[in-house]
């Protein structure tokens, strides 16, 4: 449903029974899209005028904070019926971000099994495989037989989160195996479920970090995974719709670290000025703070800037020139270090290609602006000469800066991403003044 146009044209008409039947007929994301261009109190009345059978999945589509508004707007009867038809993972979502006076009292109105289900994922660490996963999966006894088996999935399966993968347990509940159903719909009807079943399964722990079930996910194209305890114990399974918003989720807040800024877990449309300003304040200080060392260094050799003032004017492309490359080899081995496609193991290894990258990019760039400075800019040879110079072993030290503080910081147990590229390039652009006048005061003769 890309137009709503006829919607629209309903709602404004007043025809609610027609729009009802409408939307009853339309896809819950689609409606939900439809839902959340609206203002709140208009959004409130089309929600209520929903099929009951389809609220609770539109709901899920919505906005948290759209979510939050509509929960706390109705009756405590249909609020507590919506929690019961969310899955648990995303009921357990939208409670984490409510106020506690209200969490209680949808708890207090919802199914046994909801707050239970509720209750069992909030114990988990926030970004653990355990606060993702749902507990609305389909699991079958070992002993089953084929026919028995079918016949709990019709009973269970309208309230699972998937039924295309069956998680086989015995006794203790301890996971020990997998089946799909079309290997069920094609089975006899007495074969015995642990005789068919898949043994080699591949599950994640509850407390992995969720960065790494993504990375999981990637490596065995599987659709689900099941989540184990301590002792093997199916708890619960992930679907790959959660891994998308853990994908989503990680890329943004690594994004924002490498822009240098706090991440934060709203839209930007949805973040106030003050919070804005609030996750932005503290990098810019730091780097400010720390950019006052290159105008030391510059202050330092006034007397060198002064006796020869064409040195002034090729200060911005060094620096920015340095910047880039070091943002270059530093976005590539956080990007390696995230896939975990690069280890610390692999220090010198990155090291040794990193440099003869530079090299190359290095002696491309002076020969170009050699050029440039000679028959565009008409200054001297010499001067070329230490600008170029210089322009080549800011490259080569950007390029190890940039590479190796990512995994330094991987190694000290920091996010590779903190040391991205506003950190690196204040520390290049230093470098790259104090190689720049040295050079210039062994070259032209000239005293800082």
């Amino acid at each position: 449903m890309e137009d709503f146009s006829e919607l629209n044209e309903l709602i404004e008409n007043r025809q609610y029974t027609r729009l009802r039947q409408e939307l009853a007929e339309e896809n819950s994301a689609d409606i939900a899209s439809f839902l959340e261009q609206m203002d709140k109190e208009q959004m409130l009345k089309i929600f209520r005028i929903l099929p009951k059978s389809m609220a609770a999945d539109v709901f899920s589509y919505l906005e948290i904070e759209n979510q939050s508004m509509i929960i706390t707007s109705l009756s405590e009867k249909d609020a507590a019926n919506i929690i019961d038809n969310l899955m648990a993972d995303d009921a357990t979502d939208l409670l984490e971000e409510m106020p506690a006076n209200i969490v209680k009292k949808l708890l207090a109105n919802a199914s046994p099994e909801t707050r239970r289900d509720i209750n069992h994922l909030l114990r988990y660490p926030e970004d653990s495989a355990g606060s993702v996963m749902t507990v609305e999966y389909v699991d079958l006894n070992e002993q089953l037989t084929v026919k028995e088996a079918i016949d709990r999935i019709r009973r269970i399966g309208i309230d699972s989160e998937t039924i295309n993968i069956c998680y086989v347990l015995d006794s203790t509940r301890k996971l020990k195996g997998t089946v799909a159903l079309r290997y069920l719909l094609l089975s006899d009807d007495d074969d015995i479920i642990g005789e068919i079943m898949h043994e080699n399964v591949v599950s994640i722990h509850t407390m992995t970090d969720q960065e790494e079930v993504a990375r999981t996910f990637q490596k065995y194209d599987f659709t689900s995974m099941p989540v184990v305890d301590n002792e093997d114990r199916l708890v619960g399974i992930i679907t790959v719709d959660d891994v998308v918003d853990i994908i989503e989720e990680e890329a943004t807040e690594d994004m924002e670290k490498m822009a240098a800024i706090v991440p934060s877990d709203k839209p930007y449309m949805r973040t106030g000025i003050f919070e804005t300003w609030r996750k932005r304040m503290p990098w810019l200080l730091l780097l400010m703070i720390s950019a006052t060392f290159t105008g030391s260094i510059i202050s330092s050799f006034e007397e060198a800037l002064g006796a020869l003032p064409v040195l002034v004017a090729y200060i911005p492309m060094l620096m920015d020139t340095g910047g880039n490359a070091g943002g270059q080899a530093s976005v590539t081995v956080i990007r390696g270090l995230s896939l975990k496609e690069i280890e610390f193991g692999d220090v010198f290894r990155v090291i040794w290609k990193e440099m003869r990258v530079a090299v190359l990019c290095g002696i491309s760039l002076g020969a170009a602006n050699f050029v440039k400075l000679l028959f565009f800019d008409k200054v001297d040879v010499s001067v070329a000469l230490v600008v170029c110079v210089t322009l080549l072993l800011a490259v080569l030290i950007a390029k190890l800066v940039g590479c190796t503080l990512p995994m330094l910081a991987k190694r000290l147990g920091f996010d590779p991403a903190v040391m991205a590229s506003p950190f690196i390039t204040t520390i290049v652009d230093a470098l790259s003044l104090l190689i720049y006048f040295a050079i210039a005061t062994q070259v032209l003769g000239i005293t800082g």
